[in-house]
């Protein structure tokens, strides 16, 4: 195998302040985009955030065509529905107005109906999908986050359950990334605790497992630079902004979950998960990830507090939280060093810890947020036991595209007994 020798920055533009929301309209106007469809879902709808982006776009003199159907954790189903729409409607841009659900809905519908493939699962990741490249660029798609978690405002990854399969699978190309992010902390204000604690958590999450991941370098050299994927391993671009993620996490993510009046908690954290976006989406996440996708698409009858869908949910952020303290036990031996320094950027002391101890220092860490933050203990809390556990391994061996970043390689043994040891986290 030829080892891969390069990694590729491809940037993000975000801006931030109290109050972008109601630039989007000129924003618009000033990309050539007369007649927008905007995205977000039915309780989203309802709020500031959407008023003043809609205000804005007519201000402007941008036509607002609605589409307030997105689904909280989208499926290959909601995904249909939201594309069809988006081909009813002679628009020539997007807003998405919501949190990652919303945001990835857009980037699909978007990517669908300016290049539609024969097949769905033409730009679906393999092995479920065929992986094809985008053949070109997409119109322009301006997010506007209104939960602080996913960074989806960054990414070029639209992740969704397919349904036929219970699990999450999702599409990832550069070509998908948003051409604005507008990170206004004002639109965080109405989060319930249990949503800023489940995002807040994702952030963690996507620092650590972006930190350490495998290196670039040695992952196997694509046959031409555009096959070289958006997920690459590890690499000192991504480092700076995974780390920096993890000390504003350390800061800001207890405070602005137990007291959504602190603006600047609140404003940090939005920052915070721009900032991990922009780590993992450059370099990757890997076992959380791939394991929380069967535990959201398998869920049978758990309801998270604090959510209004109107389906059984295991939060994107919860899904993954609660595999990740068996996880980084099982890793750690791979790179002590980088396990440790994730630990101290989340505000441990680690100049008398052993390298031998890094994963259950780290393990630990994660697991002091869980409890503080009221998280369900373990998997056995969102009801699943010892007998899920091979369809939750099955649901997790087709994720590839996460799964081969593991510093340490899983097995499918390996992946039953994280499982089995994720069923409770303290």
């Amino acid at each position: 195998m030829l080892h891969e020798y390069a990694f590729e920055m491809a940037a993000s533009n975000v801006r931030f302040g109290a109050g972008v929301t109601r630039e989007v309209g000129q924003d618009l106007k000033d990309l050539g985009v007369r007649r927008a469809l905007v995205m977000t879902d039915p309780v989203v709808a309802r709020l500031a955030p959407m008023t003043t982006a809609l205000q804005s776009l007519a201000d402007a003199g941008v036509t607002a065509i609605v589409y307030e159907r997105v689904r909280v954790e989208p499926t290959d189903v909601s995904f249909h529905d939201a594309i069809d729409f988006a081909r009813a409607h002679d628009i020539d841009g997007f807003v998405a107005v919501g949190g990652g659900s919303v945001i990835d809905t857009a980037k699909a519908a978007n990517l669908y109906t300016t290049h539609p493939p024969a097949d769905f699962l033409d730009y679906v990741n393999a092995p479920i999908g065929k992986a094809m490249p985008v053949p070109g660029p997409v119109k322009p798609l301006i997010a506007i986050p209104t939960t602080a978690g996913t960074g989806s405002e960054t990414t070029g990854v639209s992740i969704f359950d397919l349904t036929a399969m219970h699990a999450k699978t999702g599409i990832a190309s550069r070509r998908l990334k948003p051409t604005l992010g507008l990170l206004d902390p004002e639109n965080t204000r109405t989060m319930p605790p249990q949503v800023a604690a489940s995002s807040g958590l994702d952030i963690l999450s996507h620092a650590i497992e972006s930190f350490t991941a495998l290196p670039y370098s040695d992952r196997p050299r694509p046959d031409r630079p555009a096959l070289r994927p958006a997920y690459q391993g590890s690499n000192p671009i991504s480092d700076v902004w995974s780390l920096q993620a993890l000390r504003m996490v350390a800061r800001s993510l207890v405070r602005a979950v137990e007291d959504p009046g602190n603006d600047e908690a609140r404003a940090e954290m939005i920052l915070a998960a721009s900032y991990a976006g922009v780590g993992f989406g450059n370099a990757g996440v890997h076992l959380p990830h791939g394991m929380s996708y069967p535990v959201s698409g398998k869920v049978r009858d758990y309801r998270a507090p604090g959510y209004a869908a109107d389906h059984p949910l295991v939060p994107h952020g919860m899904s993954v939280i609660l595999n990740a303290p068996a996880v980084f036990r099982f890793t750690a031996a791979a790179n002590p060093g980088r396990h440790l320094l994730a630990a101290e950027a989340l505000g441990v002391d680690i100049s008398q810890v052993r390298e031998a101890d890094a994963g259950p220092v780290l393990a630990d860490r994660i697991t002091w947020f869980m409890e503080r933050l009221r998280v369900p203990n373990g998997l056995r809390a969102v009801g699943y036991t010892s007998s899920d556990i091979p369809a939750l391994v099955e649901g997790t061996l087709p994720q590839h595209r996460v799964t081969k970043l593991s510093p340490r390689p899983a097995t499918p043994d390996d992946l039953a007994a994280l499982f089995e040891h994720a069923l409770t986290a303290y």
